[in-house]
């Protein structure tokens, strides 16, 4: 895609959420902060807008977007939901749970935007400032995370600004997000299924669903991912990463969590800490402002010390592995 937009930046507020969706209305592109991440906004029902979304992030057709709609009430003109979802919606909507459905007949919102695929990825976000933009345009905004393809994920304006000058029509600065990791895919399928873990435990979930999530989750019978976040390799900084370290090799940088003093950090690039106490909350909003901070420091390799599973930690731990994954 050409470089060769000016891109606009205005801070959160009345002027910023109407200027977003007369943008979004003219097929345009906006980047707004979410509770999760910053997201990059696009009318879901224009294919037009939608594949230009795809070229200014350099992301493959064939994975699917997540739609964000005002409320339940929107949702359920894009698709069905069941007992399992109504009760996932009940529990947490607004918030960082998107749900995979089956399309109603005639969805509104374009084939390209879900991959041609039968289902529809959907969520109600709760930060004030994406839902004064939803409130605003009044249709489904689909919403990757605003960055280039494979990249780090951003939690803030200046993030989005690096990846995307230049490539989109506004950017709203609402501040640093809260969650700081992208919202927990649940697939409402025979039985529901955990696609993607993030802001919202898999036990928090079990508890309301009174049952397990299967996992790992299914693909698409012809192998194309179910919804966002789930290729091998994403989430990635230019670094190479190396997880579960329990020592630093000299020219490494660290990603610590917390109370650690691993042999060879006397000899660090860098260092930043996800949360000293050890607070999985805390890590994730931390951890992609500090993959980021670390791999502007110039070291080849990020050494990632031990990081709990339970809780958010699983979250944590899915995306440091994409991370490190081959990249291909």
């Amino acid at each position: 895609m050409t470089v060769d937009l000016k891109t606009q930046i205005l801070p959160a507020g009345e002027t910023a959420a109407a200027a977003a969706a007369r943008i979004l209305h003219n097929g345009g592109l906006v980047a707004f902060p979410t509770e999760t991440v910053y997201g990059l906004g696009a009318d879901a029902a224009n294919a037009e807008a939608v594949a230009r979304l795809y070229r200014a992030k350099g992301r493959p057709a064939f994975n699917p977007l997540i739609a964000h709609v005002s409320d339940l009430a929107a949702a359920q003109r894009i698709a069905r939901f069941d007992a399992a979802a109504l009760a996932l919606t009940e529990a947490f909507w607004p918030g960082p749970l998107t749900l995979v459905l089956p399309k109603v007949a005639r969805c509104p919102v374009a084939d390209l935007a879900t991959a041609s695929l039968d289902t529809i990825a959907l969520r109600v976000p709760a930060h004030p400032v994406a839902r004064a933009i939803l409130r605003g345009f009044g249709g489904a905004v689909v919403a990757p995370s605003a960055n280039l393809s494979g990249h780090v994920s951003p939690t803030t304006a200046a993030h989005v600004r690096h990846d995307l000058e230049g490539r989109i029509d506004l950017i709203v600065d609402g501040g640093p997000v809260e969650v700081g990791i992208e919202s927990t895919i649940v697939g409402c399928f025979d039985r529901p299924t955990l696609l993607r873990p993030g802001g919202i435990s898999r036990a928090d979930i079990e508890r309301v669903l009174g049952g397990p999530l299967v996992s790992p989750a299914p693909a698409a019978a012809d192998g194309r991912p179910r919804a966002s976040g789930m290729l091998a390799s994403h989430y990635a900084p230019r670094a190479r990463m190396r997880l579960n370290a329990a020592n630093l090799a000299p020219g490494e940088a660290l990603l610590a969590f917390g109370p650690v003093d691993p042999p060879g950090i006397d000899t660090a690039v860098a260092v930043m800490n996800l949360s000293e106490r050890g607070d999985l909350k805390e890590a994730a909003a931390h951890l992609f402002g500090c993959l980021r901070a670390l791999d502007a420091s110039g070291a080849r390799t990020i050494a990632v010390t031990p990081i709990p599973e339970d809780g958010l930690g699983e979250a944590i731990n899915d995306r440091l592995r994409r991370a490190a994954a081959p990249k291909g």
